[in-house]
């Protein structure tokens, strides 16, 4: 057994005319997890072959929580201990055969807040970079995506998605390439939706990040990112000296006006802000499924207005623009 079901990917590429794009994403993916290793694999492909396999009656893929349910008798307590050893489960909800995953991040909030304001997705071929362990591409096929791909480089997600495709259904038209956006082919246009939510502020370059999204995405295809931001009435961004709300990695948080300026200089037109929302602690919080420090210990415990690094507390934008 493998993380990722080749077979599967290039049925998926071959189905939705993708094949001339990505005919060498097998080579790239074998060549990525070969040259960097993880520990734990093993581990997780012997959970993943250990999965009990039942029959799926019933599938949700366009509730808050990706919820299968069966006519069969369950072990719940088997799936909840397997699916527990790939904690920390951060995006979600999923609800398998009962077992209620109750992840770290209410992501259903975030689709909410994103999905009524942009195209509809309906047969549309959509990629997801920094998808984490796919919760919003399940979403994506939920509203009717033609085929979902997804990006990301963790190999715990990617071992958290093939388990939730085991219940959910292995032909479904989505899969997770664990690898980073770089080794993407570039050289041709073919997405009509391509997402980025959550990744510009670990990107040092952001004008960089959003020009690859732009090359991925057909003419006419949609962009849709979602980011930190400062709330500025100039083109300013905050470039933390060490850690933002324990985050490492986080080199810029741009105003609106500097996002804006951003999407312009990679040559995207129509750029409309569909959100500015807070973080708040019901939408990201620590549960069984992921038992660290999660945003209440991230934020002054005495101005929660503010980081525990004293930054302004969490703020996110979803910015939309054409190709």
């Amino acid at each position: 057994m493998e993380i990722i079901d080749y077979a599967h990917l290039n049925r998926l590429l071959r189905q939705n005319n993708l094949w001339d794009w990505g005919q060498d994403l097998e080579q790239i993916v074998r060549q990525f997890l070969a040259d960097n290793p993880h520990g734990r694999t093993e581990h997780w492909l012997e959970t993943l072959a250990n999965l009990p396999a039942y029959e799926a009656t019933t599938l949700h893929l366009d509730t808050p929580a990706i919820t299968v349910n069966t006519d069969q008798a369950v072990d719940t307590s088997l799936i909840h201990d397997q699916l527990m050893t790939m904690f920390p489960w951060r995006k979600g909800p999923f609800d398998m055969h009962g077992v209620k995953i109750d992840t770290e991040w209410r992501s259903d909030m975030k689709w909410e807040r994103v999905q009524s304001h942009i195209s509809p997705l309906q047969d549309r071929r959509v990629l997801d970079i920094g998808c984490g362990n796919g919760y919003y591409m399940w979403r994506m096929l939920g509203v009717g995506a033609r085929c979902v791909i997804g990006v990301d480089p963790m190999r715990l997600y990617c071992a958290q998605f093939q388990a939730i495709r085991h219940f959910v259904g292995r032909e479904l038209a989505v899969t997770l390439l664990p690898t980073p956006l770089e080794s993407l082919p570039m050289q041709s246009a073919v997405f009509d939706s391509v997402f980025s939510m959550g990744v510009l502020y670990h990107r040092r370059d952001p004008v960089s990040h959003i020009q690859q999204l732009k090359a991925l995405a057909r003419p006419g295809g949609e962009i849709i990112l979602e980011t930190l931001i400062i709330e500025h009435d100039q083109a300013i961004s905050l470039q933390p000296e060490d850690r933002y709300a324990q985050m490492r990695n986080v080199w810029h948080i741009p105003s609106l006006p500097l996002l804006t300026q951003w999407m312009q200089a990679a040559g995207l037109r129509d750029t409309s802000i569909i959100d500015v929302s807070p973080t708040t602690t019901e939408e990201q919080r620590t549960t069984e499924w992921m038992p660290f420090h999660s945003l209440m210990e991230f934020l002054d415990k005495d101005d929660p207005t503010k980081t525990v690094e004293g930054y302004p507390a969490p703020l996110r934008a979803t910015i939309v623009a054409r190709t």
